[in-house]
């Protein structure tokens, strides 16, 4: 109650606020959050409202419509025979849907009113119940990050212990198979081949001297040369 009264109230102040009810944004930020029961009879109050005041509007267009409609219709009957008595039942007609438009336009006049206060009560709902989601989120954010945090190091810790292993199988692999050869995997129930699979590199193989190479190559034809 003292964030709306001390923060939320004078954020407000001067805004002009879209209509709720009418605002899809608003139904798509509130989609999926649970709405109290005040904020649920405040959006029922101002569709309402709205749906008199539509209303109203429809049925003031009407009555205009209807007044233009007598004018004419008494004009009409000036020169007719009985035309004062038609005149002054169509005067009595548009009288009384003087009447009404008039009570109409009154409470057109204050609807506004009322459809504001509505919607500036649903705002502050709004605000409310967003500030508390905003808390609830960042908590549950914080969290989140902190265990990502946490499964990277271990992550991390986890890869150079594979590693390792691997590292070692491969180390236990090469010394036996010097002995046993490929009984080795039978010998030790291996599932596989160290040195096919999971292949850790301890250190880089020495790179060949090209120059060397080639010199080897030569040697190697006046060699074949020489036997023949």
């Amino acid at each position: 109650m003292a964030k709306k009264e001390d923060v939320f109230k004078p954020a407000l102040f001067g805004k002009r606020i879209p209509i709720i009810s009418l605002d899809n944004k608003w139904y798509k930020l509130m989609a999926g959050i649970e709405h109290t029961q005040h904020m649920q009879e405040l959006e029922a109050e101002l569709k309402e409202l709205l749906k008199r005041q539509g209303k109203l509007n429809t049925e003031s267009r009407e009555i205009r419509a209807r007044k233009s409609k007598l004018m004419e219709e008494i004009v009409g009957v000036m020169d007719e025979e009985g035309g004062k008595q038609k005149q002054s039942d169509y005067s009595s007609q548009i009288n009384a849907l003087n009447q009404k438009l008039d009570e109409y336009q009154e409470e057109l006049m204050d609807l506004p009113k009322e459809i504001d206060r509505v919607n500036y009560e649903l705002m502050l709902d709004t605000m409310e119940i967003c500030y508390d989601q905003i808390a609830d989120n960042t908590q549950r954010i914080n969290e989140i990050s902190e265990w990502i945090a946490e499964m990277r190091v271990e992550l991390k810790k986890n890869v150079v212990r594979k590693q390792e292993a691997e590292l070692k199988n491969q180390q236990i692999y090469s010394y036996m198979h010097d002995i046993f050869g490929a009984e080795v995997i039978d010998i030790f129930d291996m599932k596989y081949n160290p040195e096919v699979e999971h292949v850790v590199k301890s250190a880089a193989p020495p790179k060949a001297d090209k120059a060397g190479t080639k010199e080897n190559t030569k040697d190697k034809a006046s060699e074949e040369g020489s036997g023949e």
